[in-house]
């Protein structure tokens, strides 16, 4: 049985805390009370617990594996897209040319019936169930390959920024069928409720939020489970690993295809809560990004992984509206600061000072009862 220890507790209690309290601001006070928190803010907020959810399956990976994945985004895009696929055919004849049966992209481009691969998305079971399947699928296909051929270190990097590479410039494509370099957006509705209604961002943020907790606990069993602690023997020293009669690419497939299903169900909430999906979601300057923040908030921490995500994204937002012309060097002047004054990240800074207190509590052993401890 897992015990939940005061950080997790603690970053339970914020999260939801957090997103029922704006929640219940946005809904239940007037726009002109000095305490309201308007719609964008909401759905800004949803936004960043989505990208918490990409920087806890990365941390998943590189902080309690070793694998340092450059590509991460592909998979939190891939569940966008899936949603956005729902999204679309719930928008019917309302689009801009009235056809009930193709999106508005298709009818542009020329596109006379639906492709094979659209037919389903009709329904928002089997959406949710591509959202987990086809990031999943893609991960367990590429992770059986890469580990399977034991690629490690940067090298196994350098592969997943070209998948997500690769991805990008294939979803770049009209004739993907994916609506090219405009995406999918123009979104109406999401299971019969207005995606741009007030409650329903309110609700979307609480399903986030809850999400978010339910994939935080998922991990944090998985860690402290039998099963994460060979994790870490494989992080450490996989060779040692391997020789005491353990598979290293086992334990390292089961948790890369799960982080990759974590990821994608982030990006599914982010889609109808941003209101667009298309191939820049890609970019592997948004996994490189995933990166600085579990770096920021605390590799191998799980909540800092959180933390850092919100804080980053946070500062990103503050940046770009108050320098905008440097808002890139703030953010690097930022990441380099933690990284050369608190390696561990933020939370790593708490948890060292707490160590610290515990130390400094503990009573003074005798040097004879020392001997005899050994």
């Amino acid at each position: 049985m897992m015990i939940l220890n005061r950080a997790t507790w603690l970053t339970l209690v914020l999260v939801l805390g957090a997103a029922v309290l704006l929640a219940v601001l946005n809904l239940t006070t007037a726009q002109t009370a000095a305490y309201h928190v308007p719609t964008y803010a909401v759905a800004l907020v949803g936004k960043y617990l989505c990208f918490a959810m990409l920087a806890l399956a990365l941390d998943l990976v590189w902080g309690f594996a070793g694998i340092l994945s450059l590509g991460h985004a592909a998979f939190f895009a891939l569940g966008g897209y899936a949603m956005g696929m729902y999204l679309m055919r719930q928008i019917g004849a309302r689009g801009v040319y009235g056809n009930a049966n193709l999106p508005d992209f298709m009818v542009f481009l020329g596109w006379h019936e639906l492709p094979w691969y659209w037919h389903g998305f009709e329904w928002f079971g089997f959406a949710a169930l591509m959202v987990m399947l086809v990031p999943g699928l893609l991960a367990l296909v590429f992770g059986w390959l890469a580990f399977r051929s034991r690629v490690t270190g940067v090298y196994l990097s350098i592969i997943t920024q070209a998948l997500t590479y690769a991805l990008l410039l294939a979803f770049f494509r009209n004739d993907m069928g994916f609506g090219g370099n405009n995406g999918m957006t123009d979104f109406k509705d999401i299971l019969g409720f207005p995606v741009q209604a007030e409650t329903t961002r309110c609700a979307l943020l609480i399903i986030t939020a809850m999400f978010l907790c339910a994939q935080f606990l998922i991990a944090r069993w998985l860690v402290t489970s039998r099963f994460g602690k060979i994790l870490v023997a494989v992080r450490d020293s996989e060779a040692r690993t391997r020789f005491l009669g353990y598979r290293p690419e086992s334990y390292k497939l089961v948790v890369w295809v799960l982080s990759a299903v974590m990821a994608g169900i982030g990006g599914a909430l982010y889609v109808p809560q941003v209101g667009i999906i298309n191939p820049s979601e890609f970019s592997p300057a948004n996994s490189i990004e995933a990166v600085i923040w579990v770096a920021v908030g605390g590799r191998g921490t799980l909540s800092g992984a959180i933390l850092g995500a919100i804080l980053v994204n946070l500062g990103k937002t503050y940046f770009t509206s108050a320098i905008p012309s440097l808002w890139l060097y703030a953010l690097g002047a930022i990441f380099i600061f933690v990284t050369l004054l608190l390696p561990r990240g933020i939370v790593g800074l708490f948890s060292r000072r707490e160590r610290m207190v515990q130390t400094d509590a503990m009573p003074a052993v005798p040097k004879g009862a020392r001997e005899a401890i050994g």
